[in-house]
């Protein structure tokens, strides 16, 4: 719907919403539907007492013999009444009825004239001053008639309005500060679980209604059990992995004493393979739980895989920085960890690499591209899960990873409140890898 897009989107506008529409609702249906209707009639009563009051005066006025005598005799009455008469009519004198378009009470007084006033000719409201001007039939020519407003129109309901307004608004603040009290364990939970989402622990107490503290209590449970989950999985991974190496260091021993030849050499390459495969098992179980966020350069920790890369006989760069770079709340060894599998799957799969960061209002992303065959569309999802090996360039035994660099960089990322995107390098044809990092 269009009318989505000129909505509120946080609670506590949505909130002030629901509390000021029904009010604002409420005040135009009494004022439209009561307090006109009042107005008019109370307008229609007073002109019929005025009717019957021109009534009088034009009667005296047929009383006299001549026009002159006539004025006198109805200019004695109409003085007590505060009617001021000209006969003949001075040039003010309406030659038809005249009324604003918008003026309610106008439209009234015409209309209750007309009905009960016969010798009545043409009416006259728009007079500033709100003086009413009227045009008489009388046996003896015409006569103009002018008298207050306030003779026939109720006054405005100002202070009735007035006050409906300000009473309004006192509720309005009363309503919005109770209400202020049970959004706020809301955003509080709101703000703790995106913590959360990010990486962040914040310090929550479930508080509020019932339900809220119910949310609040399920949420604390669900991060205590993820959290002793990931423990669980680090500690077992990182056990049976590092009981590994035990043996695999008694073979490379027990290999180095053999005479050299060929099938000592493959037995040498197999433990090598074997070693490398712990290793990334190693990270994989490390992940980034267990170390504290801190604010980092990420330039400079980007700067530091790259040559750490370029050392080791890589062809990759550093390619600048987009935006303004600051420093960025994050994991930097899992960050440095995660770019360094994406780097490396780079070189090994391309002849070179480059990586890029792109500094955002609301994320970090560091991007990295290579000249490699790239991976099709419709399988980086599935490039992305634990030991996922695509086809037989990226098997192990053929000098290929255990299918665990990805993994381990999109788990990097989500952790930090982004992800990891695949697609398509524009720059050097290959792979294009961007970590997002939330900031």
């Amino acid at each position: 719907m269009v009318l989505k897009r000129f909505l509120p989107r946080g609670i506590y506008g949505r909130a002030a919403l629901i509390l000021i529409v029904p009010i604002v609702t409420i005040q135009l249906v009494v004022s439209m539907a009561f307090i006109q209707r009042h107005y008019e009639g109370v307008t229609r009563q007073m002109t019929q007492g005025v009717a019957l009051e021109l009534e009088l005066v034009l009667q005296e006025f047929a009383l006299g013999a001549t026009a002159g005598e006539g004025l006198a005799r109805a200019s004695a009455v109409a003085a007590p009444l505060q009617i001021v008469l000209h006969a003949p009519p001075g040039p003010l004198a309406p030659q038809g009825d005249r009324r604003d378009r918008f003026d309610l009470s106008g439209r009234a007084i015409v209309e209750t004239l007309h009905q009960n006033l016969p010798a009545l000719l043409a009416v006259d409201v728009t007079d500033p001053g709100r003086t009413v001007r009227l045009r008489l039939s009388t046996p003896h020519g015409e006569v103009q008639a002018d008298l207050s407003r306030r003779r026939m129109a109720a006054s405005n309901p100002h202070q009735l309005l007035v006050l409906m307004i300000l009473i309004s608004v006192l509720m309005t603040v009363i309503a919005y500060l109770f209400l202020r009290n049970q959004m706020r364990p809301i955003t509080r939970l709101a703000a703790a679980a995106a913590a959360f989402g990010k990486g962040q622990r914040l310090a929550y107490r479930p508080r509020g209604a019932l339900e809220v503290r119910a949310a609040g209590a399920a949420f604390l449970d669900m991060r205590s059990r993820i959290e002793r989950q990931i423990e669980q999985r680090t500690l077992m991974l990182s056990g049976v992995s590092h009981d590994l190496r035990t043996p695999l260091t008694r073979l490379r021993l027990g290999l180095s004493m053999l005479p050299e030849d060929d099938e000592t050499r493959a037995l040498m390459a197999d433990v090598a393979q074997m070693e490398r495969m712990v290793d990334e098992f190693l990270s994989f179980a490390r992940g980034d739980a267990m170390e504290e966020m801190v604010e980092t350069d990420a330039q400079a920790l980007a700067a530091r895989v790259v040559g750490d890369s370029a050392r080791m006989g890589g062809a990759v760069r550093l390619a600048g920085a987009e935006g303004t770079a600051a420093p960025v709340k994050m994991r930097p060894q899992a960050v440095a960890r995660a770019l360094e599998n994406l780097v490396g799957n780079a070189l090994r799969h391309g002849r070179r690499a480059e990586v890029r960061l792109v500094f955002a209002d609301r994320h970090l992303r560091l991007v990295v591209e290579d000249d490699g065959p790239g991976i099709p569309a419709d399988r980086r999802e599935e490039a992305q899960r634990p030991f996922t090996r695509l086809d037989a360039e990226r098997d192990p035994n053929r000098g290929g990873g255990v299918g665990l660099g990805l993994s381990i960089a999109a788990d990097v990322a989500r952790s930090h409140g982004g992800g990891l995107y695949l697609g398509d390098s524009e720059a050097l044809g290959g792979l294009k890898a961007e970590l997002v990092i939330a900031r």
